[in-house]
């Protein structure tokens, strides 16, 4: 029999038998035939550098410019050279941002680099080094108006999502592509089997929600890390402002072309008052959820104060219907990429997620527990379903600093003071001052556990015609917790580093260790809600308060897991700007609440009798200690860099 012959019938055998005995992808069996994937996972078979790095420009068939020309954005490509060597296409990890020319991923800051030709050299992140050797592409785009693309940057909107989802379709021939950013020769992805996953943290996730809610096919799956949800929730919680400026302070950060007229038309959608607008309903990914068929892995920082937690709540919620597969992790951290805070973990778990979303290996990834929940630092749990299952919403009264399942009542006031935060208020939290009013229960004699999204319902007068709201769920007890204050916000980085893939001269996959930087506490703030009485009756239209009228008004509390232990308290304290993350109101008002008429709604493992069951006599308690290193920056401070 020739030899040729031999061959084929051998190679057709092989992947016969790795299809049937492993229950392989008709993807993943060809590179099984290679010896890519062995004991259930792709192995780091290819060499990384020997891999070939290029650059396509994807014509997105938008003017974001209006040079009367389509926009080319940058997509930058490594991928092994063996699988097209031997006929066989391969998956895609994408991310999609608009920092590597202007500030840089990772903890490390690196941007992506080039040679004399222009060719690129270093990817930033671990993406490259650890999926590249293993039989993934690695694509990094540019997004509309960065680095090396075309147009203008319009911050979360039609034209970043396009940027992005325009390289899945060039990934699937259905968009043009090109080898250079003006003329060029036709660019083939033959080499791509159209399977795509996006990952990215935070605005770079943030694209990946907003791509995946295009239904764009072609996508599998996507990781969001620290990601918006709607851009809306970033800016503004029910009205009342986060941040100062608008999303053209962003732009200008990453823009490398003029773009005024882009600049004007975000200045006018976002406007001040806190009101919602077409701009803003652009970017609401969560109202597109139902279009999403990519599976989806959620990670946040629980203390995220830049990315706040109602963005992952509401999107998770949103994605509950829709069948598609869902995982998430949960951490301590704040704006913290996994990579930084449970690095073998993250990198064995990712490795796991692409293998079976993108090769089609069926490793059992999907029936694994959804929920990864960090309940101290570095120690972790996990729930088959998030929130827990035997979570149910538990309706909790107030009364005369008391919150309670009996009938509430009788009135609570205080005065906002912008220069007070919700630091101040929990330290304390069991002491009459004026700025605030807090209701607690009882120390607690099981663990009661705050597992999802609730919410508040306050009925308030105000002495003036404008007045903003803040709620905080405490856990009042000692603890040791992540110090999502300090400049880490939550991690410390070391001097040593450890590898996570292959290098090349000017790309290493060595990066900087990193440990978690703790601080005993006395009490833990671990649910937030703001909003701007002015827009009780909805977002559409703030209005001005009439003095000494009651105003009803719900607003979310975000995401949250929480275990508040037996010998604890839990708070719910209600008050005016919460310094370093709201902004204060144009006047400052003396507020009254209406107890009989407001009420809490919290999501507790087990309902209303938990709680009911777990409560005792309070005591006096002295001042309690919080964070040591106070809040790295106040609101609007951290706006140009929103989303690093």
């Amino acid at each position: 029999m020739p030899t040729r012959l031999l061959r084929s019938l051998l190679l057709v055998c092989t992947l016969l038998a790795a299809l049937t005995a492993t229950q392989l992808s008709p993807t993943a069996a060809r590179a099984a035939a290679l010896g890519a994937i062995r004991d259930g996972a792709s192995q780091p078979v290819y060499s990384y550098a020997a891999a070939v790095r290029e650059t396509v420009w994807v014509d997105t068939g938008l003017d974001g410019d209006s040079d009367g020309k389509t926009d080319r954005v940058a997509a930058d490509i490594v991928r092994p050279s063996e699988p097209a060597a031997a006929g066989q296409r391969i998956p895609v990890v994408m991310d999609a941002s608009p920092y590597y020319a202007c500030c840089g991923r990772g903890n490390e800051s690196q941007l992506k680099t080039y040679d004399a030709q222009g060719r690129p050299v270093q990817f930033p992140l671990f993406y490259d080094n650890y999926f590249v050797p293993r039989g993934y592409a690695v694509v990094l785009v540019d997004l509309a108006g960065t680095n090396r693309s075309d147009g203008c940057s319009d911050v979360g909107g039609p034209s970043d999502v396009t940027s992005a989802k325009a390289v899945i379709d060039w990934l699937n021939g259905r968009a043009p592509g090109w080898t250079a950013r003006t003329g060029g020769t036709a660019a083939s992805p033959a080499w791509a089997n159209g399977s795509v996953g996006m990952i990215g943290k935070s605005w770079d996730g943030t694209i990946a929600n907003g791509v995946a809610a295009t239904g764009v096919d072609g996508l599998k799956t996507v990781v969001p890390i620290s990601a918006i949800s709607s851009w809306y929730d970033y800016y503004r919680s029910d009205g009342a402002p986060l941040y100062s400026g608008s999303p053209a302070d962003l732009a200008d950060l990453v823009d490398s072309h003029a773009c005024a007229t882009v600049r004007k038309q975000l200045v006018a959608g976002s406007p001040a008052s806190g009101d919602w607008s077409t701009l803003w309903q652009q970017r609401d990914y969560v109202a597109a959820a139902a279009k999403v068929r990519a599976s989806v892995f959620v990670v946040h920082g629980l203390q995220d104060l830049n990315v706040r937690d109602i963005n992952f709540s509401q999107w998770w919620s949103a994605l509950a219907g829709t069948g598609v597969d869902r995982k998430i992790w949960l951490s301590q951290t704040g704006h913290v990429d996994p990579f930084d805070y449970r690095r073998g973990a993250w990198v064995d778990a990712l490795h796991r997620w692409f293998d079976h979303y993108l090769l089609g290996i069926d490793n059992g990834v999907q029936r694994d527990p959804a929920a990864d929940i960090e309940r101290a630092p570095d120690q972790w749990t996990q729930d088959a379903t998030w929130p827990a299952p035997g979570t149910a919403t538990a309706a909790l009264n107030l009364k005369a600093g008391a919150l309670t399942p009996s009938a509430g009542g009788g009135t609570a006031a205080f005065t906002d003071n912008p220069s007070l935060s919700e630091d101040d208020w929990a330290a304390r939290a069991l002491t009459t001052t004026p700025e605030k009013t807090a209701f607690t229960t009882g120390a607690l004699t099981q663990d009661l556990r705050v597992s999802g999204q609730g919410s508040i319902s306050l009925t308030v007068k105000s002495t003036t015609r404008s007045a903003h709201l803040s709620a905080v769920l405490v856990d009042l007890g000692p603890a040791t917790i992540r110090n999502y204050e300090g400049n880490g916000e939550g991690i410390t980085t070391l001097t040593t580093r450890s590898c996570w893939g292959d290098s090349t001269a000017g790309d290493s996959a060595c990066f900087l260790d990193t440990a978690a930087d703790t601080s005993a506490v006395g009490y833990t703030v671990f649910g937030r809600g703001w909003a701007d009485l002015g827009h009780y009756a909805g977002l559409s239209r703030t209005v001005a308060l009439t003095p000494g009228k009651y105003y009803p008004i719900t607003f979310a509390l975000a995401g949250t897991d929480h275990v508040v232990p037996a010998g604890h308290r839990l708070a719910l304290i209600v008050a005016g700007t919460d310094n370093g993350l709201l902004l204060p109101a144009s006047t400052k008002p003396a507020l009254t609440l209406d107890l009989a008429h407001s009420s809490l709604h919290l999501p507790l493992l087990g309902g209303l009798p938990a709680l009911h069951q777990g409560t005792a006599p309070t005591r006096p308690a002295p001042l309690l200690q919080g964070l040591p290193d106070g809040r790295p920056r106040s609101a609007g401070d951290c706006l140009p860099c929103a989303a690093f």
